[in-house]
């Protein structure tokens, strides 16, 4: 083959792959010029506060990527809670937020997915009966669960006999579960074990009541920047992305999803 012929040759692979690979839908995503994120403090997995109160995590690198893809400035939105992120995405407020799946989220945004796969625990008192997590849904236990978290919405689904005490954020249950006395703290994992940490005189119950798996969510009717979005959180996943920001940010007790669908 000629050089000519070569460069002709070329020249037409690279036109088809351009052409498959459609632009980045900016105006779905950015319809503001920015990429507004919503940031939720109330997972330690998601996000955490540098020593001058803003936001790092693997959450946060994901938007700033994402940003970076579409070549729009990031605006980081913060919350305290998980119920109160969720309802941003939902109502517009943002343009991607970093959610649990959850069947009752689901039905008011799109969610990808899971990029992160964590851990939902048990905290009892070093002097609790309760020794697994099977023998917490009975008559006279009461849970604390941050509320709108995703395990408030899987427990409320889930427990037919225990009664959930909801505390404002999750990051708070652990000092509700103390300070009312209650039987069990449930929440994420690695917040759990810090919180024993800090507190002492409690334990966890072995292994896990639940897997969470974390997504990306936008508002509803996106439909171009829902697919853009699919195929960036699993190219951040194949890439190696994801882990090396769980690595960076120091974040132990979860693991990078699976491909998705």
């Amino acid at each position: 083959m000629s050089i000519r012929s070569f460069a002709a040759c070329l020249a037409t692979v690279l036109v088809t792959a351009c052409a498959s690979t459609p632009p980045p839908p900016v105006a779905e995503l950015a319809p503001t010029g920015k990429l507004r994120a919503a940031i939720n403090f109330g997972n330690p997995i998601l996000a955490l506060r540098n020593a001058d109160g803003s936001p790092r995590g693997v959450s946060v690198d994901l938007s700033n990527e994402l940003g970076k893809r579409l070549g729009v400035p990031v605006e980081l939105v913060t919350f305290e809670s998980a119920g109160k992120s969720v309802d941003a995405v939902i109502n517009a407020q943002v343009d991607i937020g970093f959610v649990a799946i959850d069947p009752v989220r689901g039905a008011g945004m799109y969610q990808t997915a899971p990029y992160v796969v964590i851990e939902g625990a048990y905290l009892v008192r070093n002097s609790s009966p309760l020794t697994r997590n099977e023998d917490v849904d009975r008559a006279g236990v009461r849970i604390a669960v941050g509320n709108a978290s995703a395990y408030d919405l899987y427990l409320t689904r889930e427990i037919r006999n225990a009664k959930l005490v909801k505390a404002s954020t999750s990051p708070l249950v652990t000092d509700l579960f103390l300070a009312q006395n209650l039987e069990v703290a449930a929440g994420v994992k690695q917040q759990l074990e810090a919180d024993a940490k800090r507190v002492g005189g409690v334990r966890l119950l072995p292994g896990r009541f639940m897997v969470i798996n974390q997504a990306m969510g936008l508002p509803k009717g996106r439909d171009k920047a829902a697919a853009y979005v699919e195929r960036f959180i699993e190219e951040m996943k194949a890439s190696g992305f994801v882990a090396q920001a769980l690595a960076r940010h120091g974040i132990e007790g979860a693991a990078v999803a699976p491909p998705g669908r």
